[in-house]
């Protein structure tokens, strides 16, 4: 369903991608934001699944500048390797590449973004800082607790788990505090991770709830 594709960054810089289109008409296009662990299987599975759903989806690999083609799974010895990326991010880079995806989207309709993990936070900061949105969504951003003083300038969906060991719900309780203007869901039970089913900590009760309100939440506000 997929194929691999590049993108252009403002600074000429050339990112890969992975880009999965639907079979009929598409309803628009969704970035979909990776983990630290990359544009791995789990990504691509996520984008051929919006595309499933009748969404154009293009994964940009915002880790290419520093780790070209970086994919990794998500044994203990892989995430202890992942997180070396992203001790020091380089926000303005990542933010320079998802709005490459952003652009290369515009043509096929509105355009979301979905992000997970580390890209639960980037699509957080795309919502309040990047233009060519309609709506944003992110699972279990970490950092942006970081950026929750920042105004969303579309339709703005997160997500998280209630036992996730990185996120304290401290954490939670400020950005729904700071962004009532923001839709907030608390998984009870789940950790971080919860919606891949490649890692130990996948929740399908969970999942199972947050995929088809995050759908509801694009049909709702990605209209021609």
């Amino acid at each position: 369903m997929g194929q691999d594709i590049k993108l252009t960054a403002s600074d000429n810089f050339q990112l890969g991608a992975y880009r999965a289109d639907p079979l009929g008409t598409p309803k628009g296009a969704v970035v979909v934001i990776q983990e630290i662990f990359g544009v791995n299987h789990h990504i691509r599975s996520v984008c051929d699944r919006l595309a499933g759903e009748g969404y154009v989806a293009i994964a940009p690999s915002i880790f290419d500048r520093t780790a070209p083609n970086f994919q990794s799974g998500y044994s203990p010895d892989e995430i202890a390797e992942a997180r070396k990326f992203v001790a020091n991010p380089d926000w303005a880079a990542m933010l320079r590449d998802t709005q490459a995806a952003i652009d290369a989207a515009r043509s096929v309709g509105p355009v979301g973004i979905i992000g997970f993990c580390l890209g639960g936070s980037v699509a957080f900061v795309a919502a309040t800082r990047l233009s060519g949105l309609k709506a944003a969504i992110g699972y279990y951003g970490g950092a942006v607790v970081r950026f929750a003083d920042e105004t969303p300038k579309v339709p703005t969906q997160l997500h998280f788990g209630e036992k996730d060991a990185g996120i304290p719900l401290t954490d939670v309780e400020t950005i729904k505090t700071k962004r009532p203007d923001v839709e907030v869901f608390v998984y009870p039970g789940a950790q971080h991770g919860f919606h891949c089913d490649e890692r130990a900590s996948y929740d399908k009760a969970s999942a199972d709830i947050a995929w088809p309100r995050s759908m509801t939440f694009f049909a709702k506000h990605l209209t021609k």
